[in-house]
């Protein structure tokens, strides 16, 4: 995280992140935290489909390929797209620590275009832990893992509690989460930003 601002620079007394005993195993896709994700949602039409597995420690991959619906100048994904898979991405981190976290705080580097039909390959581990606090970063190659780089983001989650959703969501959205009988999708629907 050399290249990011001081507001992304853990302080001297954060920890390791400690993998939760009950995530998700190595290899293990991840699935849609809330099925209207524009991220990983299987319900949004235009969204970017992202998968995501867990890794090994508190690290994960993911993939989501360019549909021309996510194109900003012709024929490439628009920045704020790339903005937002890295995001979520990065979010779904938060699911290896068990722990329910919004967004603070995220800066992106766009290095190459990336074009419609590209499947971007997303690597994203925490870094850091203090307090509330979880610092991260994500990257995302053309062509596979070890591909070019295209995107990269360091960013700062801070950890909440459901309330947060309850009183900020509508109210619709927040009844159908919390009503859902499976305990797990129950908790994953707040998971991931506000």
């Amino acid at each position: 995280m050399s290249g990011s601002s001081a507001a992304l620079q853990p302080p001297a007394d954060a920890v390791k992140p400690v993998r939760h005993p009950d995530a998700p195993a190595p290899g293990e896709l991840l699935g849609a935290h809330y099925g209207h994700c524009f991220g990983c949602g299987p319900g949004q039409p235009h969204g970017l489909h992202l998968e995501a597995r867990a890794g090994e420690g508190v690290s994960l991959t993911a993939e989501f390929t360019v549909q021309p619906a996510h194109q900003g100048a012709p024929g490439l994904a628009h920045g704020g797209v790339l903005a937002t898979a890295l995001d979520e991405t990065l979010g779904s981190l938060n699911w290896l620590l068990r722990t329910i976290a919004v967004t603070g705080r995220l800066e992106t580097d766009f290095v190459r275009p990336v074009p419609v039909g590209t499947t971007l390959h997303l690597q994203a581990e925490v870094t850091a832990v203090a307090g509330r606090k979880i610092y991260c970063t994500a990257a995302g190659r053309i062509g596979g893992p070890d591909g070019p780089l295209a995107v990269r983001a360091d960013a700062l989650f801070i950890e909440v509690k459901v309330d947060h959703f309850i009183d900020h969501g509508r109210t619709e959205e927040i009844q159908a989460a919390m009503s859902d009988p499976d305990q797990i999708r129950r908790a994953r629907a707040f998971e991931v930003n506000p």
